[in-house]
């Protein structure tokens, strides 16, 4: 099935090349993938377009997207797994077939097991959700507020989760690891920055990152995943050794893109002699 899929995909690329005009407007207004190289960029354009290959979307009625607002959903989708090969890439999508966008967000009744064998039962209200097996649903509202090195992309959270359900079935904060990073390494490290963000609300102070992070260890994943794409340097100062672990996993280092950017800005910034 996998050759099948390739060949289909070679097939499609070849009567439906990627929008280069589209492609690069998006290079251009898209802040989170400044200080790509042009090969990366390129790189990025390829597997965006394959996303869009690759999964259904459905909007709201109504709504319509242009070609750069396609690709620019797709981009932070393909960004997260830019450092690694085409095959690693596209397994990383895991069982997705389907992005579902909703106008805003939305409300779900949540009935949760706690260690203790007690049952909670609450409303949640949601920018996104994940499933086993199941589609990626995403908040039209939300994914405009996506792409800048705020500290927010909902797109990165989501996927992350997907990336999540490739290590087992318990959807624990534990995706499956590149030989290069030992599981008793990553648990141990995540634990310590999940003990650390308890910890601090525990003592009332306000966590460098969404507390939501703190609500299980999945969502303390996908949480540090938006960070380490869209405010890197935050993450890096609360958590280095955590941080340092994300760059060994994605194989790449978004904070030196974003210390590069700053330090061009800084020097357009400077009053000439």
């Amino acid at each position: 099935m996998g050759w099948w899929q390739e060949q289909k995909w070679q097939r499609w690329q070849a009567r439906h090349p990627l929008p280069e005009t589209a492609w690069r407007n998006v290079c251009t207004t898209l802040p989170l993938l400044s200080g790509l190289s042009e090969a990366l960029l390129a790189r990025l354009g390829v597997r965006s377009w394959r996303v869009l290959f690759e999964l259904r979307l459905s909007l709201p009625r109504g709504v319509e997207w242009s070609v750069e607002a396609h690709l620019a959903m797709a981009a932070q989708v393909a960004l997260m797994s830019l450092g690694w090969s085409d095959r690693r890439a596209l397994e990383a999508l895991g069982d997705t077939r389907e992005i579902i966008v909703v106008p805003g967000a939305f409300r779900r009744h949540v009935q949760e097991l706690d260690d203790f064998g007690v049952m909670h039962e609450f409303d949640d209200e949601r920018a996104g959700e994940t499933s086993q097996g199941g589609p990626v649903v995403l908040s039209l509202e939300d994914i405009e507020r996506c792409g800048d090195w705020q500290g927010f992309n909902v797109i990165i959270h989501e996927f992350a989760h997907k990336l999540d359900m490739t290590g087992n079935m318990a959807v624990d904060g534990q995706p499956a690891l590149p030989a290069h990073i030992d599981s008793r390494a990553w648990y141990d490290t995540f634990m310590h920055a999940w003990d650390a963000l308890q910890a601090t609300l525990e003592r009332g102070e306000v966590p460098a990152i969404d507390d939501y992070a703190a609500t299980h260890p999945s969502e303390f994943f996908a949480v540090c995943c938006e960070y380490f794409f869209s405010a890197p340097d935050l993450l890096e100062n609360t958590w280095p050794d955590l941080y340092a672990l994300l760059v060994r996993y994605f194989d790449q280092n978004p904070l030196e893109r974003l210390h590069a950017l700053k330090s061009d800005h800084d020097d357009v910034a400077k009053p000439s002699s």
